[in-house]
Parts: C-alpha cells; sequence; structure tokens
C-alpha cells in the first residue's frame, strides 16, 4: 500500500476522532456538574441549582447526541481503512469496546430519557438517581475506551497466535495494563476541567453583562472552585503519567522534550523549533539539568535521546514537541486562573473584576485545546506503531487506494463542519441566553399551563 494512502487513512481517523473526542470530554464532565447540582438542590432546596440543571441539562442532551453520533463512525473505519488492524487486534479489544456499549452506553441511553423528560412524570429522589446513573455510565465510557487504547500504548496480557493475531491471556492484565490508570485519572480530570471552564466563561459572560445576576454567580463560584482545587491535583497527575510514559515509551518522551541525543544533566527545554534533519532544537530557550531532575529526578541524571533508538522508530519530533507544550502550557495558564480566583474570592472580588471575567470567557474553549493537544501527543507519539512496538501502522491498513480514503475524508470534511457546525453554533446560542431568562421562559410556559398558579422559583436563592 503506498504511503499517500496510509496518511490519508490516518488523516481521516484523525480529523473523525478529533471531532468525536470534545463531546464525551464535555458531557463526562457536564453529567457530573448535573448530578451535582440537583443533589444540592435535594439537600438544600435551594431553587437555584435546579434551575441551573435546567439551564445545563438542554446543552448536555445535544453534545450527548453528537457525541455518540460522532462515534458511530470511527467504528466503521476501523473494517474499511484498517482491516488489518481490527483483525490481528480483534480478540483483544473487541470484547472491551463491547463491554463499554453493554455495560455504559447501554446505561446512559436506558436513564437518559427519565433525565431529561421525567422531571415533573417521576419523583425527585428517582430523577436524582437517574442523573446519577448517567454521570457513572459517562465515566464507564471513559474507563473502557481508555482501557482499549492504554493497551495499545503498553500492550500487556497478550499471547499471538498462530495468525498473528493478539489472543488475551490475562483480562486483569489486559485491562489494567501499565499506562491505564495514569491516563484513565488523567483524562476524566481533564474532562472535569474542560467543563469547569466552560461553565465558568459561560458564567463570566453573564456576569459581565450583569454582576447581579445570581444564577451565573453560582454557577462561576462552582466553576472557579473546581479550577482552583483540580489543576493542582492534574499537574501532578500529568507529572506521574509523563514518569509511566518515561518508563514504557521513551522514544515519546524524547520526543515531547526535543531531546535527540542522550544527556546527563539534561536541560529542560521551554521553546525551540526541533529540526529533524540535523537532529538538534534550534534556537532553543533551556534551562540546564530542569529535565534530568523532572525525569529522572537527579540533577545530572541521564536522559534517553532518540539517538538510543533506530531512526525509523522516532516518532514526528516537531508535532509531538509542540502539542505537549501547548496542552502544558494551557494547563499552567487554568492553574492560575484557579489559584487566582481564590485571592479574588478572598477580596470579595470575585464577581466584580471585569478583567478576569473576560479572561475566564477567553479560556472557555482551553480544555478543548488541551485535551486534542494531549491527544495528538499521546498518539503521534505512539509512531510508527498502532500497537506499540509490535505492530506497525504501515502494516495495519486495509488494502484501499489513495482514490477511495480521499473521496470519503472529503465527504467526512463537508459532513462533519455541516451538522456538527450546525450544533456548535445552536449550543452557543443557548449559552448566550441568560439562566435568569431561561427560568422565566420556564415559569411562564408553566403559568399558561396552569392558570392561576404563579411560580416564582427563580427568586428564590
Amino acid at each position: 500500500m503506498d504511503e499517500l494512502a496510509i496518511d490519508l487513512a490516518r488523516f481521516q481517523f484523525a480529523f473523525t476522532v478529533s471531532f468525536h473526542i470534545i463531546f464525551p470530554a464535555f458531557t463526562i464532565g457536564l453529567a457530573s456538574y448535573l448530578a451535582v447540582l440537583e443533589g444540592l438542590y435535594l439537600k438544600t432546596g435551594k431553587h437555584k441549582y435546579i434551575e441551573l440543571y435546567h439551564y445545563w441539562v438542554k446543552i448536555f442532551a445535544i453534545s450527548f447526541g453528537m457525541g455518540v453520533v460522532s462515534g458511530i463512525v470511527m467504528s466503521y473505519q476501523f473494517g474499511t481503512n484498517w482491516g488489518v488492524f481490527a483483525d490481528k487486534t480483534g480478540p483483544v479489544l473487541g470484547p472491551l469496546m463491547g463491554y463499554e456499549v453493554f455495560t455504559a452506553f447501554f446505561l446512559e441511553a436506558g436513564f437518559l430519557g427519565v433525565m431529561l423528560f421525567g422531571m415533573n412524570r417521576v419523583g425527585k429522589k428517582l430523577h436524582f438517581l437517574s442523573t446519577l446513573i448517567v454521570a457513572i455510565g459517562t465515566l464507564l465510557s471513559v474507563f473502557w475506551i481508555l482501557s482499549v487504547n492504554s493497551w495499545m500504548q503498553t500492550p500487556a496480557g497478550y499471547s499471538v497466535n498462530e495468525l498473528g493475531q493478539f489472543i488475551p491471556e490475562d483480562w486483569w492484565a489486559v485491562i489494567f495494563n501499565p499506562s491505564f490508570p495514569y491516563r484513565l485519572v488523567h483524562m476524566v480530570l481533564a474532562a472535569y476541567l474542560t467543563t469547569a471552564f466552560v461553565v465558568g466563561g459561560v458564567a463570566a459572560y453573564h456576569l459581565l453583562r450583569s454582576q447581579h445576576n445570581h444564577l451565573a454567580r453560582t454557577m462561576f463560584s462552582m466553576a472557579m472552585w473546581m479550577a482552583a482545587i483540580v489543576t493542582p491535583i492534574q499537574v501532578v497527575v500529568g507529572d506521574l503519567h509523563g514518569l509511566n510514559t518515561l518508563e514504557h515509551q521513551p522514544a515519546k518522551v524524547a520526543a515531547m522534550e526535543g531531546h535527540f541525543e542522550t544527556q546527563k544533566g539534561a536541560p529542560l527545554i521551554l521553546f525551540g523549533i526541533p529540526n529533524e534533519e540535523t537532529k538538534r532544537v534550534d534556537y532553543k530557550i533551556a534551562i540546564p539539568h530542569l529535565g534530568s531532575v523532572i525525569l529522572k529526578h537527579e540533577w545530572n541524571g541521564e536522559v534517553k535521546g532518540l539517538d538510543t533508538f533506530p531512526e525509523d522508530q522516532h516518532p514526528p519530533v516537531t508535532i509531538v514537541f509542540w502539542s505537549f507544550r501547548i496542552m502544558v502550557g494551557l494547563g499552567f495558564l487554568m492553574l492560575a486562573i484557579g489559584l487566582y480566583s481564590l485571592w479574588l474570592r478572598k477580596k470579595n472580588e470575585l464577581y466584580h473584576n471585569e478583567l478576569f471575567h473576560r479572561s475566564c470567557v477567553a479560556m472557555a474553549p482551553t480544555g478543548f485545546i488541551a485535551i486534542l493537544c494531549g491527544w495528538i501527543t499521546t498518539e503521534v507519539g505512539r509512531q510508527p506503531y498502532t500497537v506499540y512496538g509490535l505492530l506497525r501502522t504501515a502494516d495495519s491498513v486495509s488494502p484501499v487506494d489513495a482514490a477511495a480514503v480521499s473521496v470519503s475524508l472529503a465527504a467526512f470534511v463537508v459532513v462533519y463542519f455541516s451538522v456538527f457546525g450546525a450544533g456548535f453554533f445552536y449550543i452557543l446560542r443557548l449559552m448566550r441566553k441568560s439562566p435568569t431568562k431561561y427560568q422565566e421562559a420556564l415559569d411562564s410556559k408553566s403559568a399558561k399551563a396552569s392558570p392561576g398558579i404563579t411560580t416564582t422559583t427563580h427568586l428564590n436563592p
């Protein structure tokens, strides 16, 4: 198979998964946020929490639907463009993806209807249970999908049969492979932070319009607490995940850090332009010895460079180098926002600092960008393998020609930007609507449906 067809097949899968990943990343965190809101309403009786629930549940439903539709497409590509990969890894990965459908998707689908339409049809506790189960279902889904991806990164618990297929020998080792715990925690925290900064950005937008919007204040406060608490934890988890990657995929770390040569007392390269022809980083800005301190916890610890590995096993350095730095840079920006919010909260200025609110509006999409950059770092850094060290990408592709892949790729681009673009702009329209006005509209409908009865829940603190 020619290289152009391989590159097109890779780009097609990258394009579709990039669209897909942003929706689950948002709905994982948003489902948990909805469960927290409804739980707080049941515990405190304060109507502001259920009002915010109504505001966000419609956005959740649209995002969830687009996530399901965009995910279905990827499974077909395993049969069309990646048939050899599906044949070789099917005995291991097939059951794991099946478990995701049976334990997560069915759970979500079974209770989603009650969550969306059962507020006035079932008891409060049963409705809360449905919301909680949907949130658990999203976490189960990420559990199985990341188990699949982690096995591709750090395969374990398998043997290879006479047909060259990977056969499971120990399901516990397959599921809980060496990188899975780190990848799972890192991804879940990333999803929570993504949702927190979207919620915070929307709340900040409405606070810029009215600093006295009590629902926007509640949203903003909850989002900033999440940013202040979870971001430092994510920094620690990311460091642990990096050390795990160094142990099992040292070539990926060498590309991330821009280390072409093995060296003791390796610097931490902050910025630069990797030159894969000359095997060096041009115009670099680096801190001496800090790379060894971070990776080896030693001042003069030896850090392996790409010269340790055969050149045909090097990942594309430039892409991995920059995607990693964008992800880390955004992570530290999130940390700064979270910590500064604590300072403003202490000074009683959290709801009055317009510059900070504008910064939070600008930060709203950064969680999605960081997740995409993290995914690029993970997947491109795994190259040239689909199953790390065992099955090359060039040996995983179906026997299709470049023309066929290019036609389907063009169709995906047109359909995805049309369908999901429309859904994206509709979600933005919902977010632009003030939660207070949204609640007033609900109350108006309720009053028309029940003449003589006036609801005042939107006035309650």
